[in-house]
């Protein structure tokens, strides 16, 4: 409103300041004609009343139309002043509409809410009604039901929850409890007494004789561990004594049990085990019984210091099916009797485990002294026995396989997580490895105090010589776990004392050349038996890739064998060319000393050697692989020793040709006739090792 006044004086003032300017030159143009001024407004005057006389004509002229618009005026002014009344009644209709609408909306929110808390309070008391109750159906199940029947576990189940209920109630001083205390403690000792019989009746079904004591477990775990939780979480003393009834009847049931048959397997036992007559270093001649020992011996089964198919039972048959005393027919070794013993003892023992953990709910180090309250006397039963069989054995090889079996066994329970047993294999391991390492301890010194005069004089490999490389190669077939570093060092020890004494059994030949076959032959036989186990064991292995280098003693032996060969193949070529290589020696010797012109000097004793040596290197050559081949009885070693020793001869060749002067270089044999003569031989070898 104010906007627009102010806009229409605005225009008012515009309109009288155009007039005022108008007027003002209308002055100037009346001034600037000379005309009079009274003169000029009697002539407007005039103009002004002639315009009113006509406009009042007009008017005159149209009153009816305007008499018309008049009436047609005031009809509107009235038609719209009822439309301004009715409209008025609309805005005040509406206004108490939207009073209604908002007072209604206030009062559903209101209503809205007051059933929202009317329906938690409806589900919270009907919760806590039917928590609380005690429903005759409930009462009918727990005194009348069969404890075996699935209606009396479901109402178990409910009457502990209402029990818990109720007792946590009570703690809030609720009232309503008072009402159903007594019912729910009638139905609580009534469902304690039953299910205490029940339990106490299923423990005593273990102690039936031969019975299958895993049957009545696996229904225990099954179906009624709702009844310890129950006895757990109402009555404490009567689960303490349903728990220490299964601990006592479940030790006794598992002692009696192993007891009975660890007695009839050892039985099955051999007759003849290894004594202090079978140490390395005792002569074949000391053994008990003579030639015509039992076959139910371990000697017998030349088992003494070769693994042999006493290593099966390490992989195949680690996890092979117990054995049968009464079926069993033949005499077994101790470790395979100790296998299928502790075999017997990792099932039964996981599978008590986890029992005692799911049902008695325990865990952590109360599971674990109540499995030893169970399997206590047993596992110190099986340790005495391992105990009196390590006292007096003196089998380094069933002492290695018994320890590898509790570590593998070992290996066994921690994939499964059971923890329970590793103290069981830990106090086997502590019997076995004092016994091994003594064992070892008497096998080095019998090797060591050997009398190597009383042999005869063989170039063959010794059998104290096969006796150690059997045996070692079973000892680190068997490291797959390392050993403690004390049986490494023992066994480094016995590698020593038995190099030791092939030393002195080759200082008994005469001549230096059967020293050395003698060595080679036996240095050989140690290789070649660890090679043949490396192969077994590379295609029983499941990732050969990852088999372990050599040991430190083997490489010792390869290195000695390498040692000893070389000098071998200079002693077998000296009585052939033994000028030669003296003087390719000594031309070598001139020549590193910038000598060599005292070479040229000799030019007879030059082209003697080179006569010599084209004269006989062609029958030569026939005599050493006689030679080489007779003395060694392994024809793959005869043969790596021929080939080494011509090998070396063409080596010697090129270096008598490099000293001799270019005179007697003429007169030496070619080493292309050399070459293709030498290239006979080891095809006619070759030919004949495909053969045999």
């Amino acid at each position: 409103m104010e906007t627009s006044v102010s806009g229409e004086r605005v225009e008012e003032d515009s309109t009288q300041t155009d007039h005022s300017a108008l007027d003002d030159e209308v002055l100037q143009k009346i001034l600037q004609s000379g005309m009079d001024l009274r003169r000029y407004c009697k002539q407007v005057e005039g103009d002004l009343l002639r315009a009113e006389n006509h406009s009042i004509e007009d008017y005159i002229k149209e009153s009816a139309n305007i008499a018309s618009l008049h009436n047609q005026i005031s009809d509107c002014d009235n038609i719209l002043e009822r439309m301004e009344g009715i409209l008025e009644g609309f805005q005040t209709h509406l206004s108490s509409i939207n009073t209604e609408m908002v007072q209604l909306q206030r009062r559903s929110a209101e209503m809205t809410k007051q059933l929202s808390n009317r329906l938690a309070v409806r589900a919270t008391l009907s919760q806590f009604v039917d928590d609380i109750t005690v429903s005759e159906q409930l009462i009918s199940s727990i005194c009348d039901a069969s404890v075996t029947e699935p209606e009396f576990g479901s109402a178990l189940r409910e009457l502990g929850h209402k029990t818990s209920f109720a007792k946590e109630q009570s703690y809030r001083d609720s009232r309503s409890v008072l009402d159903v205390r007594d019912p729910l403690e009638h139905l609580r000792v009534k469902a304690v007494t039953k299910v205490r019989v029940f339990l106490l009746e299923q423990v005593f079904k273990l102690r039936k004789s031969m019975a299958n004591f895993q049957v009545p477990q696996d229904n225990l775990l099954s179906k009624y561990k709702i009844f310890y939780e129950f006895l757990l979480a109402n009555e404490r003393s009567a689960a303490q004594e349903v728990c220490v009834e299964y601990i006592e009847t479940m030790g006794k049931v598992y002692y009696s049990y192993f007891k009975a048959y660890i007695s009839r397997l050892m039985k099955l036992q051999y007759d003849d085990n290894p004594s202090k007559d079978d140490l390395m270093g005792v002569s074949e001649n000391v053994a008990r019984g003579g030639l015509f020992q039992s076959r139910t011996s371990l000697k017998n089964r030349g088992a003494v210091f070769s693994l042999g198919t006493r290593g099966e039972v390490l992989g195949a048959g680690l996890k092979a099916p117990i054995i049968v005393p009464h079926a069993a027919g033949n005499k077994l070794p101790y470790e395979i009797i100790f296998r299928s013993v502790q075999f017997a003892l990792l099932e039964n023992g996981c599978r008590e485990f986890i029992f005692l953990k799911e049902f008695f709910v325990v865990q952590g180090n109360a599971a674990l002294d109540m499995f030893n309250q169970v399997l206590g006397m047993t596992l110190g039963m099986l340790q005495k026995n391992l105990d009196n069989y390590a006292a007096d054995s003196y089998d380094a090889i069933g002492l290695m396989v018994c320890a590898n079996i509790c570590l593998k066994y070992k290996s066994i329970c921690q994939e499964r997580s059971i923890a329970a047993l590793d103290t069981h294999w830990s106090a086997l391991l502590a019997f076995i490895w004092p016994r091994l390492e003594h064992v070892l301890r008497l096998h080095v010194q019998s090797v060591k105090q050997l009398d190597t005069s009383k042999f005869n004089r063989e170039l063959r490999p010794h059998y104290i010589t096969r006796r150690f490389a059997e045996f070692s190669a079973a000892m680190e077939f068997m490291s797959e776990t390392p050993p403690p570093e004390s049986v490494h060092r023992l066994m480094s020890q016995l590698s020593e004392e038995v190099e030791c004494m092939l030393l002195r059994i080759a200082a008994a030949f005469p001549q230096r050349k059967e020293q050395l076959v003698f060595l080679i032959n036996n240095l050989d036989l140690i290789l070649s038996v660890h090679a043949e186990h490396s192969r077994e064991q590379g295609a029983t292995a499941k990732d050969t890739a990852a088999r372990e280098e050599p040991k430190r003693e083997i490489i010792g032996f390869q290195e000695h064998l390498s040692q000893r060969s070389a000098e071998y193949v200079e002693e077998v070529l000296r009585p052939h060319f033994g000028a030669v290589m003296q003087f390719v020696k000594e031309g070598e010797a001139l020549a590193a000393k910038g000598q060599a012109d005292q070479l040229r000097q000799q030019e007879t004793k030059c082209m003697d050697i080179a006569h010599k040596f084209s004269v006989c290197w062609r029958g030569a050559l026939e005599k050493l692989s006689q030679e080489v081949l007779s003395s060694f009885p392994s024809l793959l070693t005869g043969s790596q020793l021929l080939q080494l020793t011509l090998t070396t001869l063409v080596t010697y060749h090129q270096r008598l040709y490099a000293v001799l002067p270019p005179s007697a270089q003429a007169t030496l044999a070619n080493k292309h006739q050399l070459m293709v003569e030498i290239k006979k031989y080891k095809t006619n070898f070759w030919s004949d090792n495909l053969k045999s």
